[in-house]
């Protein structure tokens, strides 16, 4: 999500609704009754002001047109109160399944449950939400996209050369966030300590914990220090200042970790305005082509995969299953992940046409 994504769960853990649903109903859409041509669809969108969530409509109004089904997209431009708005538009026009990336995840709750009470199934993408009536919340992976690429630089560097890292955060007390960095740490101390990967979770912990504490941390077995942690609010303009500032307090830097590409695109510029080179830049999510690109030129060492179109694809996996085949839509898990992934030099050109 592109961190910005991070924004609409802050504080709300991403493990999805918990588990209130009520009794299923015989769902209302099945192969026999209903034609493809006749489901009307809505996408509830919290704001098209990156271009992760502009992939994630034209990803969802491409599906769906593929499928020859009406969607009609509403955009809340950020605000809750919009989104409540546009979630009782398409709940009052009766489409058959609504699609929704919240604005706050528990604001958008009432707005869920009312679709629930009248048969409306809701799949949110992108962003996690509290505990409601939902169908599903589907989402990457972001504890694994951060291990992964966490594992793949932990292995490029030579053992007995220190990692001297700081890190760009986001949000503060964001889950999704903490994840994705926690995940980097993860993978760093897993593949040079060698210990596995329930201890090297628990020791990724302790970085987080002596970070928050005081500003720095490190793990000896892994040779990996943290130097100090930055606020860039997931773009590059505060990403640019967050790193700024860092750079200036760390000239031996070796590596700067970030929880998405856009921050990491900050600290490129900083870097390049300070004349300091050799720097690698390791993000723990996104998938932004432009970091592809940098990628394939080696300038950027890699990022955990955050597709719009997959997300976008596997939310029209389960509205197949629930509007053509008749699927419960109460029977579903509250969260689907979808697959972790590390893309680096190695195989970016496979995953090239899934970013963003």
């Amino acid at each position: 999500v592109s961190v910005s994504v991070c924004a609409a769960m802050a504080v709300t853990s991403l493990a999805g609704c918990g588990n209130s649903k009520s009794e299923a109903e015989e769902s209302k859409k099945t192969s026999a009754d209903t034609k493809v041509s006749d489901i009307k669809v809505g996408f509830c969108m919290k704001t098209q002001d990156s271009p992760y969530f502009v992939s994630l409509v034209e990803s969802v109004k491409e599906l769906t047109k593929a499928e020859g089904w009406d969607c009609t997209v509403l955009d809340a431009g950020g605000d809750s109160t919009k989104e409540a708005e546009n979630m009782e538009t398409l709940i009052t026009q009766g489409v058959d399944l609504i699609f929704l990336d919240s604005v706050d995840p528990d604001a958008c709750v009432p707005s869920i449950d009312a679709a629930a009470e009248a048969d409306i199934p809701v799949i949110n993408l992108d962003s996690g939400v509290s505990e409601c009536n939902q169908c599903t919340t589907i989402y990457s992976d972001n504890k694994q996209n951060g291990r992964l690429v966490g594992l793949a630089y932990g292995e490029f560097v030579e053992k007995d050369t220190e990692i001297v890292a700081v890190l760009l955060s986001a949000l503060k007390g964001n889950i999704a966030c903490l994840e994705r960095r926690l995940g980097l740490y993860c993978g760093i101390i897993e593949a040079r300590s060698g210990c596995t990967e329930e201890e090297a979770w628990e020791k990724a912990q302790k970085m987080e914990d002596d970070l928050v504490g005081s500003g720095k941390a490190r793990n000896e077995e892994a040779n990996f220090t943290l130097r100090g942690q930055g606020w860039g609010a997931g773009t590059r303009e505060e990403g640019l200042v967050a790193a700024e500032d860092l750079i200036t307090a760390n000239k031996d830097l070796t590596c700067v970790l970030g929880e998405n590409d856009q921050m990491l695109f900050g600290a490129m510029d900083a870097l390049e305005n300070a004349g300091i080179e050799g720097v690698d830049l390791v993000a723990a999510a996104d998938g932004a082509k432009e970091a592809y690109d940098l990628i394939k030129e080696g300038k950027y060492f890699g990022t955990g995969e955050n597709s719009p179109f997959k997300v976008a694809e596997k939310g029209m996996e389960v509205a197949k299953e629930i509007l053509i085949d008749g699927k419960d839509w109460t029977s579903y898990d509250d969260v689907i992940l979808t697959e972790a992934v590390a893309v680096t030099i190695d195989n970016v050109d496979e995953h090239y046409d899934f970013g963003f």
